[in-house]
């Protein structure tokens, strides 16, 4: 039986810019059907312009992508079908009314207005947007504006979403209610492809990840595969009485670092690990009530590979 086609495939992407800039250097991905995955990078690194390129916006010097097997160049408005994505920058008419800019898009699409209204209904109720529903779509937050465009994005029932920055500038609450949405979503069914500076987003939301920078993927795998490339990693303790100079002194070699109340964080290896902090403290007469990962984990990984690798 013949496997089914990956909801995205990147294969040799480029992209040079008529100043001459390379913003991507034969950029390959494959993001299987239902799959949740990250694309992290600093600023300048890629990622939007290979979204701008698989969404049709920016024109690519070469390579090939595929929706569901659709070729993009062959058959650009079937693979654009596939797909429902939200921008990083607003683009609706900000006088229409919230239900107004989330039907309109489902009339783009062929989609009976009678069927749209009943799928933005179900979707603003989702996404917290009901009460707003007659708003104009200019008197809405940032959050909400950003709700209400992944409203619009879903609207057509896209079997792959692509999510380019979709919380940047939301407060916490909001980008944890949508974190709830994205994680039922994808549990549906629908494939999604994130862009996101905020690593603790891609650690609980993604399966796989890709890191890009200088317009090259230099690492790519689940985020367990990631977490692994680290040589070192980031230890909590929390102690059994506040952190002393004796205490500091003990872990040295682990570069401590005092944190609130009894809590010091700790670099531990191969070589140092957390057996030996222990036993360190334990000479000093200082006792180890908990010990856990730091959070983030993701984002020492980033930042490492990034400035090796840059």
């Amino acid at each position: 039986m013949r496997a089914p086609a990956p909801a995205l495939s990147i294969t040799d992407l480029k992209k040079t810019y008529s100043t001459g800039a390379v913003a991507l250097r034969g950029v390959s991905l494959e993001i299987p059907e239902g799959d949740f995955f990250g694309l992290l990078g600093p600023n300048g690194a890629g990622k939007t312009t290979i979204i701008g390129i698989v969404t049709g916006i920016v024109t690519k010097t070469g390579g090939k992508v595929r929706v569901f097997g659709v070729d993009l160049d062959t058959e650009p408005g079937r693979a654009k079908s596939f797909m429902g994505v939200v921008p990083q920058e607003p683009n609706f008419n900000f006088f229409d009314n919230v239900v107004d800019v989330i039907v309109n898009q489902a009339g783009y699409y062929g989609v009976p207005r009678r069927v749209a209204l009943q799928r933005a209904e179900k979707l603003m109720s989702g996404l917290g947007l009901y009460d707003k529903r007659n708003d104009r779509s200019m008197t809405l937050s940032g959050g909400m504006k950003r709700r209400m465009m992944i409203a619009r994005a879903l609207v057509t029932e896209p079997r792959l979403l692509i999510l380019d920055e979709p919380t940047a500038g939301v407060d916490v609450e909001l980008r944890r209610g949508m974190w709830d949405f994205l994680t039922q979503l994808r549990a549906s069914g629908t494939t999604i492809l994130l862009t996101t500076h905020y690593l603790e987003e891609a650690e609980r939301l993604a399966r796989q990840v890709a890191i890009i920078n200088h317009g090259e993927i230099i690492e790519s795998g689940t985020v367990r595969e990631i977490l692994s490339k680290l040589q070192t990693e980031m230890i909590v303790l929390e102690l059994g009485a506040p952190v002393s100079d004796s205490a500091m002194a003990a872990l040295a070699a682990f570069k401590p670092r005092a944190m609130d109340g009894n809590s010091v964080e700790i670099e531990v290896s191969k070589e140092r690990n957390l057996s030996d902090a222990i036993m360190a403290l334990e000479k000093v007469g200082v006792k180890v009530l908990t010990a856990h990962n730091k959070s983030g984990r993701l984002e020492e990984a980033f930042l490492r590979l990034t400035s090796n690798k840059g």
